[in-house]
């Protein structure tokens, strides 16, 4: 009796643990680029389209974060609120975006469906977290986040690389497994267990959720999640995304963590006219490491330039703000700043949708 019993708890056990194992599918094919190293110390990690050593179409020298009446803030470039009256293009699109802050955007598309992009609700993972707080001295705001309702009526969430400030282990536990996860290749064994359905996807894979289509495609950034820094054993591991979203004829494509590069104009070459850019502006400076800095994250200038290259019809900037983690900035909104003077400077004609954390806009 005691045999079956203690069988029975195994077996209970046994079942329990399929049950909650992650469903993982891998979007790859002829048509589609896997950026592996093939030999060397490097062999099966992951590279750039474009390595080497950059040369930039503009920078600015000098002067570069110049004050801005339509920007009100609490202490010098923080803790800020754009005020502007902008005003939207007439492109109707029927996507409505909401910014969360830093990378994150919640995305209702044409016909309904609710996605997300990089959603971290607080700073990062424990116990990184405390290691960051203790380290810094620097606690991130919390930005916007899901109403319960959104959480349960989520169609998919989509993530550009594992950074800890793209991506957070408890933010998936609270978002559940009801919604579809698309991420780079690689990214799946991240995750918590708990039977979430999970598709990796290469560079210009493609999948739909019923009549939207999701395009996975290039960035030119990195990879890395280890707790100690300076250890590379997970070195790009794991590849890094970009995403575009395609229904009715209409676009939206959010650029991920990206340095600039000729993938812009690859991507613009491929899509034609993209209606809705969301570009990373934030991240680029460093006093010490300021090239490398650069390589892996646009500058305003460099977003501007990439959303010419991509023939964005509205480019909506991300990466500032009051709950951004300010690595690689001067300030909480010094990169808008030097958007803002940018856009005139290059006399820019991509129009601007300029949104604080937790506001929203139908384009």
């Amino acid at each position: 009796m005691k045999l079956n019993i203690l069988s029975l708890i195994t077996l209970t056990g046994f079942l329990t643990a399929c049950a909650a194992a992650n469903h993982v599918q891998i979007i790859a094919g002829p048509d589609t680029v896997v950026p592996l190293h093939k030999d060397g110390e490097r062999a099966g990690r992951y590279h750039n389209l474009y390595p080497g050593k950059k040369t930039y179409p503009v920078s600015c020298e000098s002067d570069c974060y110049p004050s801005n009446t339509n920007l009100q803030c609490e202490e010098e470039n923080e803790n800020c609120q754009y005020l502007a009256e902008q005003i939207k293009p007439q492109s109707n699109t029927g996507f409505v975006v909401r910014w969360l802050g830093h990378a994150g955007f919640m995305v209702k598309t044409p016909n309904g469906q609710q996605v997300v992009f990089d959603p971290v609700k607080e700073q990062f993972d424990s116990p990184v977290d405390l290691a960051f707080r203790l380290a810094s001295g620097f606690y991130r705001q919390p930005g916007d986040w899901l109403t319960k309702s959104e959480l349960k009526n989520l169609d998919a969430v989509m993530y550009s690389h594992i950074h800890y400030d793209h991506f957070n282990k408890a933010d998936i536990e609270e978002i559940g497994n009801k919604p579809r996860y698309l991420t780079p290749l690689g990214m799946a064994d991240n995750f918590p267990t708990g039977a979430f359905y999970i598709s990796e996807m290469a560079w210009y894979a493609k999948t739909t959720i019923d009549d939207l289509t999701i395009h996975a495609l290039p960035a030119h950034h990195f990879s890395s999640r280890v707790l100690v820094p300076f250890i590379y054993e997970d070195h790009d591991k794991d590849l890094w995304n970009g995403w575009l979203l395609e229904q009715n004829g209409k676009t939206l494509f959010f650029a991920g963590d990206t340095g600039y590069s000729q993938h812009f104009s690859d991507i613009g070459q491929k899509y034609g006219e993209i209606d809705i850019c969301l570009m990373p502006i934030a991240s680029y400076y460093h006093e010490e490491d300021g090239d490398w800095y650069r390589y892996v994250h646009t500058t305003p200038e460099d977003a501007l330039t990439a959303a010419q290259d991509l023939n964005c019809k509205v480019m909506i900037p991300w990466g500032y703000g009051n709950s951004s983690w300010k690595m690689g900035d001067h300030s909480s909104h010094s990169a808008l700043l030097r958007l803002l003077h940018m856009y005139d400077e290059m006399e820019s004609t991509i129009p601007l949708y300029i949104l604080n954390e937790g506001e929203s806009v139908a384009l």
